[in-house]
């Protein structure tokens, strides 16, 4: 009777962590290349294809320009970190922000440039930080190619908050979470993308462990999930050493 138990047991723990990798967050795909045929409209409403506007490294986010959440602080923090950066923005690295909600435009996309540029605290070239919307097609093909995942939620959408930085060939180099940013970080991060040098997030445990609350807008610690996993390595020590025993003693 244990063995079924456990084996049931193990299946149950499995399909729930399947389940969970559905979640909202980030998903990473270092050395992954994004699609360069994803169509982009741009402050003026003009078509351009994404493999056209990555020649250089380019800090890629993600966000949408009504949110009422982390979406603000984030493009605060990355205005903050180009001002803050020695690198010069539109000749060593490119910024691109994307709204993921198909509903926005291209006059609000121009609005929001005009608003966060005046935060930086340096000359913005216009090819420097870019503003972007899509229809949901190309939205889908971009965020799924980044592990960018979120969920509507009434007229809002429920979303993590990360940089996600690309080589000139669109490689994903890699990705900086929350909504400040050390300037050495962005700097390393564009260095290297610039070499095509993909790096892992130090952070991956800690995104791991915590989800972002948009309600309260902080990480708070999953239990569920670190449970499902502990209680599931747990298991799986105990299986094999049932296994092993079972041999020992038979050998014996």
């Amino acid at each position: 009777m244990k063995k079924p138990f456990l084996f049931g047991l193990t299946i149950l723990l499995v399909y729930s962590l399947r389940a969970q990798e559905q979640e909202i967050g980030i998903y990473e795909k270092l050395d992954q290349f994004v699609a360069k045929d994803i169509v982009l409209q741009d402050e003026n409403g003009k078509d351009v294809r994404l493999g056209e506007l990555v020649d250089k490294p380019t800090v890629l986010t993600l966000v949408y320009f009504t949110c009422p959440g982390i979406c603000s602080p984030l493009l605060d923090g990355v205005a903050e970190v180009i001002s803050r950066c020695d690198l010069k923005l539109g000749k060593d690295y490119q910024v691109l922000s994307v709204s993921f909600n198909s509903s926005e435009k291209s006059d609000l996309a121009k609005a929001k440039r005009k608003n966060y540029v005046k935060q930086v605290t340096k000359p913005v070239p216009d090819d420097g930080w870019r503003f972007f919307t899509a229809d949901s097609s190309n939205i889908a093909r971009l965020t799924d190619g980044v592990g960018f995942k979120y969920k509507k939620q009434g007229r809002d959408f429920i979303h993590a908050a990360t940089l996600i930085v690309l080589s000139p060939a669109g490689k994903i180099t890699r990705y900086l979470y929350g909504t400040t940013y050390l300037p050495f970080d962005l700097k390393m991060a564009i260095i290297e993308s610039a070499k095509g040098k993909s790096s892992p997030t130090i952070n991956k445990v800690l995104q791991y462990c915590f989800s972002f609350d948009p309600q309260g807008k902080k990480y708070v610690f999953n239990i569920m999930k670190v449970s499902a996993t502990i209680i599931l390595s747990l298991i799986a020590i105990f299986f094999l050493y049932l296994v092993f025993s079972k041999k020992k003693n038979v050998n014996n």
